[in-house]
């Protein structure tokens, strides 16, 4: 039994000694990895997931081109994101790069009423899908401490949250999360400009995202020549504060699809 364990153990030890050489490898042209931060993108994605972004998906920008001639508009290569593609951005002014769904392709007009999504008039379809729970402790190496809409809540106890499955126009189902009412739940109709995008996090709650301007603390619309890639599937996930705190891997999210 203990033999079966250290095996195991080293077939995880291997397999993230080759993710992170494909990491360094291939990072410049094909893949760019990114550890999750926040829980903005809970449950889809946890504080300490590991995954690689697609920078292919969409191209090349001036922010991720790798060559030395790029385009300061546009694109080079690649194809326009989907609604409902989990994607990796630069922030247009902080500088800092993020990682949200797309919502609102150019043109669309989005909407937020009672805490329901439209896009283009239509409500969003929300289905009930039970509760989200995790255990009221710091997460990450940041120390973040969940939001419960069971509180209140003491260290160490579980923490819950109303899960539900949203399906976009176009049949992307995804989860979403929810534990209280904010001034984002209801919004006036944003108009996307051509040649920017709308993100919202599936932690809809705990988000700063396109539904406030970004001299609001917000991400505002996205100009397409900021986008890095799609997030396509976690590779592996730390639940510690260090990433090669390999007691606290999750063995469930290895090489998990990004839905």
């Amino acid at each position: 039994m203990a033999e079966t364990q250290k095996d195991s153990l080293w077939d995880n030890v291997k397999t993230i000694f080759w993710a992170l050489l494909i990491a360094g490898v291939f990072r410049t042209l094909f893949f760019q990895p990114f550890w999750i931060p926040s829980g903005s993108m809970k449950d889809t994605l946890l504080i300490g997931d590991f995954l690689f972004v697609n920078k292919m998906a969409y191209g090349y920008s001036r922010h991720s081109c790798p060559f030395s001639s790029c385009p300061i508009d546009g694109r080079l290569f690649g194809s326009e994101p989907e609604r409902g593609d989990v994607a990796v951005f630069r922030h247009p002014t902080l500088n800092v790069d993020y990682v949200k769904r797309v919502i609102g392709l150019p043109g669309d007009k989005i909407q937020i009423n009672g805490g329901i999504l439209f896009i283009n008039g239509q409500e969003v379809k929300q289905t009930p899908d039970g509760v989200f729970s995790e255990n009221k402790e710091q997460q990450g190496r940041f120390g973040h401490l969940p939001q419960c809409v069971n509180r209140p809540v003491g260290i160490g106890a579980e923490c819950l949250k109303e899960k539900y499955i949203e399906t976009l126009p176009g049949g992307v189902e995804h989860s979403i999360l929810n534990f209280t009412t904010r001034s984002v739940d209801n919004t006036n109709v944003f108009t996307v400009p051509e040649g920017h995008y709308f993100f919202m996090g599936d932690n809809r709650d705990n988000s700063k995202d396109s539904r406030e301007k970004q001299n609001a603390g917000g991400v505002g619309f996205v100009p397409a020549e900021y986008l890095l890639g799609r997030a396509d599937r976690v590779m592996f996930s730390a639940a510690g504060k260090r990433l090669f705190y390999f007691w606290t891997w999750r063995s469930d999210r290895f090489f998990k699809e990004i839905e």
